[in-house]
């Protein structure tokens, strides 16, 4: 049995790995879908304290506290920011790094200097809301952004998407661990449309060494193609 620790991304939280989470569970897995703090239905504790440092402690605090171990750490969109840096923090539980989708960031860099102009188009779109800048602002149709093309797939995410604050996505990473951090197996589930745009060294490798996986849909993927993404971490955890 494996354990497996499924970390959203930008402007979601743990309700949409509600199908890979199902299937996962019924193959025998232990699965946890924690939300990030001021996302998702933890929305009511955004603030201007919320950035990238929290995220971090929130999934690192994640591992603590239910005492997990050999856990498969998968990341999406954003969340490959938070899993990096939750693994250097409590690298000993981590037994696999995998980027859903995902940035994949070295230390000191963002999300702006990892994404570029794709996260920087979604700051004009947003406002600032008690003192929190907030981007990624949901409303109908704002599925379409992340790839959705199914409309009931679409409806059903629209009315769970929640505002980002900013400031997550503009603070760099601070890794402290990286020896350990770095050993640690790293396993990639991309979109095909995103290969392209991704570290070819990287993606390379990954490809020799039998750790990526491609799958042709949008950006959420966990939600378009739920049974592909949960036959790929189960090829991971058999791996």
């Amino acid at each position: 049995m494996a354990t497996f620790v499924l970390v959203h991304g930008g402007g979601h939280g743990g309700w949409c790995y509600r199908d890979v989470a199902g299937i996962l569970r019924s193959a025998g897995h232990s699965v946890h879908a924690p939300t990030l703090t001021g996302l998702g239905e933890r929305s009511h504790l955004v603030g201007p304290h919320v950035d990238l440092e929290l995220h971090v402690q929130d999934i690192a605090n994640v591992l603590h506290y239910e005492d997990l171990t050999d856990v498969l750490l998968v990341g999406h969109s954003y969340g490959g920011m938070v899993i990096t840096g939750s693994a250097d923090r409590v690298a000993e539980r981590v037994a696999g790094l995998v980027y859903l989708d995902a940035a994949t960031p070295v230390n000191g860099q963002s999300l702006v200097d990892v994404a570029g102009p794709i996260i920087e188009s979604t700051r004009p779109m947003g406002r600032v809301v008690e003192g929190t800048e907030l981007v990624l602002l949901p409303g109908p149709g704002a599925a379409a952004f992340y790839g959705i093309t199914d409309p009931d797939v679409g409806a059903w995410t629209d009315e769970r998407l929640t505002g980002h604050p900013w400031k997550c996505f503009e603070q760099k990473l601070d890794l402290t661990h990286e020896e350990a951090l770095w050993a640690i197996p790293q396993y990639h589930v991309v979109c095909t449309s995103t290969l392209a745009t991704r570290d070819p060294d990287l993606m390379g490798r990954a490809r020799d060494e039998g750790r990526l996986w491609s799958i042709d849909t949008g950006h959420d993927l966990m939600l378009t193609e739920p049974r592909r993404v949960a036959d790929a971490l189960l090829e991971i955890a058999a791996a």
